[in-house]
């Protein structure tokens, strides 16, 4: 007896209906061919801008060759979740409060690795029931795809100069994650460039980490050097970071077309434990044990209590002079991490410098 044919033309619509009801705001469906990007990529790579993200080499090809990563692979499903928390406080006034913590908007909520793959899985299971067992893999940000371009042939958005995704109708505060699947779904139309001469994420970077439109180079981003950056900060580019302890917004906040982000739909995206607008000393008067019991179920948690105590220290040397600073680094001067003990030393020496009065001059 033969099998029933498999309208994949429904299968699709019957996919965006479903994946709406999860919470996802679009999705759409790209070849598994990248080659222009996998170029771009082994450059990005050889020049080194990767900084110590060692599985970024490591990986090589597999990050834009899907069916290496999934076998049988020929098509990609993206699909996009709006994050941005509209509870949250303004992030330009965080930034411009060198006494409080900020926090990119993306993390003030709940892990969202857990929340897309969750969703994603589901999704999966729902097609699967639809049509019977097919081939696929779920993969949210850690797994090695080039989700980027693969959303863009989606039809998802475009790759902008800064490097992140943005879509015409919300802007670039959303995730992405994708199922990597051997079903010939129809492929939708690649998302034309709509940056045109706008060049205002260039130098809105604090650390000018966007060497070029559409070239960043990690080792100078503070998204890289506050999550991704393992070992000590750069002291050359410590001011630069100003009051960010976990990731950047800076070339977001200033991109146009965030005029039409929208807000999270998921609750799971709701400012947590007032990570919006905390002051530093009491972040870093956090015991690890506060830590971990407020971290824990949030994208900052991977972070570890070290790293994220190291930001901070950082973050109070860029404060303004006072006695509170110096009296919370001075509580943590002989912290058992020799990483954040070279941080506090730091800052401590640039709050001395700043209360120390210039020497007098005659006239």
């Amino acid at each position: 007896m033969t099998a029933p044919r498999i309208d994949l033309e429904e299968v699709k619509r019957e996919l965006a209906e479903r994946a709406a009801a999860l919470g996802f705001a679009a999705i759409g469906v790209a070849h598994i061919e990248i080659p222009e990007d996998e170029r771009h990529l082994l450059k990005w790579l050889a020049q080194g801008f990767h900084g110590e993200m060692d599985y970024m080499e490591r990986h090589g090809v597999v990050r834009s060759r899907p069916q290496q990563l999934a076998p049988g692979t020929v098509r990609v499903v993206s699909a996009r979740m709006d994050y941005w928390p509209q509870d949250s406080h303004e992030p330009e006034a965080v930034l411009a409060d060198p006494t409080l913590g900020y926090v990119s908007r993306y993390a003030l909520g709940r892990d969202y690795h857990k929340i897309l793959r969750r969703a994603l899985a589901t999704l999966a299971a729902l097609l699967a029931e639809r049509i019977g067992p097919f081939g696929y893999r779920v993969c949210v940000d850690s797994a090695p795809v080039l989700e980027k371009a693969h959303a863009r042939n989606a039809g998802l958005g475009w790759i902008g100069k800064h490097t992140n995704l943005i879509a015409r109708d919300a802007g670039s505060y959303f995730f992405l994650g994708e199922i990597l699947t051997d079903l010939a779904l129809p492929v939708d139309e690649p998302a034309s460039a709509h940056c045109g001469t706008c060049e205002a994420c260039i130098p809105a970077c604090p650390t000018g980490a966007i060497v070029a439109p559409y070239r960043l180079d990690a080792r100078r981003c503070i998204s890289y050097l506050t999550i991704e950056h393992h070992s000590a900060i750069p002291v050359e580019l410590r001011p630069a970071i100003g009051n960010r302890v976990f990731g950047c917004d800076d070339c977001q906040l200033v991109c146009p077309w965030n005029k039409f982000a929208r807000a999270a739909a998921h609750p799971d995206f709701k400012v947590r434990h007032k990570l919006d607008a905390t002051e530093l000393t009491k972040l870093f008067r956090w015991t690890e044990t506060e830590w971990e019991e407020r971290m824990r179920g949030s994208a900052i948690h991977r972070l570890g209590f070290e790293r994220f105590s190291r930001n901070v220290a950082v973050a109070l040397g860029n404060a303004p002079a006072s006695t509170e600073v110096i009296r919370a680094l001075e509580e943590r001067r002989e912290d058992a991490s020799p990483l954040v003990r070279e941080h506090v030393a730091w800052a401590l020496k640039r709050q001395r410098a700043l209360r120390t009065p210039a020497p007098h001059r005659d006239a």
